[in-house]
């Protein structure tokens, strides 16, 4: 019998609640979706700032509908809700992801240590790369829900703006998982820490990502892009687009817009509908 989780719900909240007022921890067994029940409970009018743990997902959703299962310890999955009023919601998914990476994994290896490195792909995956080859480890998925009221941006920073109720949600492979099927074989948390559970991981994660967001809602994604940029698993990468194009990838934008330079010039590629599929690392250019 599996040795039961141990979650921190006690330190997250008091980690959190100085930033967060009214902030909550709730954990479920099973639920089909933390992104889908923070958002049924947003148009319910429940808009309360809260940190939603599953120790199983049994329809999970990814980017473009895509489903995301879990097992209890095989996965973290969690979900954040909070009231949010940035200036300019652009490249939102990208700073989450910069703030995930970066708690994970602080110091990245050399390039070409066998040390897998934890990377971004735009514009909402965290991959592994490294000796073994590109792996995905986790995805981002950003979801929010209308609501209008003044909202405060941290201490002394009020602003009469309407803001909306955002949720991130977040899937993270902590034991290695099969991938029979996938294009992109999955990696885990094990792979860059060993002993690293799915408790430690939403520990690690959650409070650095509560600043993150209160930081992005003041002054968006410009001061992340230098971040993004050091993780990004697609520069200099010949990249296809869903719509045939294809191109070059030259990083992202400070409205974090991927740059692709294709025979029509360089292109600023914001649609969420469109699907980044990386040729092999040292492949041809297109």
């Amino acid at each position: 019998m599996n040795t039961p989780l141990r979650w921190p719900a006690e330190a997250l909240w008091e980690t959190v609640v100085p930033l967060l007022p009214g902030f909550t921890v709730e954990v479920l067994p099973s639920v089909d979706s933390t992104n889908t029940e923070l958002m049924r409970r947003a148009r319910a009018g429940r808009v309360e700032p809260i940190l939603l743990v599953a120790e199983q997902q049994t329809a999970g959703r990814g980017r473009m509908g895509r489903a995301w299962y879990s097992r209890v310890g095989d996965s973290l999955t969690f979900s954040l809700g909070l009231p949010l009023a940035p200036v300019d919601w652009s490249g939102l998914s990208l700073a989450v992801g910069v703030s995930v990476a970066e708690s994970l994994q602080p110091v990245l290896p050399p390039a070409g240590a066998a040390a897998p490195r934890v990377g971004l792909k735009w514009p909402n995956d965290l991959w592994l790369g490294g000796a073994g080859g590109d792996r995905k480890l986790g995805g981002i998925l950003v979801e929010t829900a209308s609501f209008v009221a003044p909202h405060c941006n941290g201490p002394g920073r009020v602003r009469a703006v309407a803001a909306r109720y955002v949720v991130v949600g977040i899937g993270l492979n902590v034991q290695p998982q099969p991938g029979e099927g996938m294009t992109i074989p999955p990696g885990s948390l094990q792979e860059v820490e060993a002993g690293l559970d799915a408790p430690a991981a939403l520990l690690r994660v959650v409070p650095p990502l509560v600043g993150m967001l209160q930081s992005f809602a003041v002054y968006g994604f410009a001061p992340m892009q230098p971040c993004f940029a050091l993780r990004d698993v697609l520069q200099g990468r010949s990249v296809q687009l869903s719509d045939g194009t294809s191109g070059m990838a030259h990083g992202v934008g400070e409205d974090g817009a991927l740059l692709v330079h294709t025979a029509a010039g360089m292109l600023p590629i914001t649609s969420s509908e469109i699907s980044v599929r990386p040729a092999p690392a040292g492949g041809p250019s297109a």
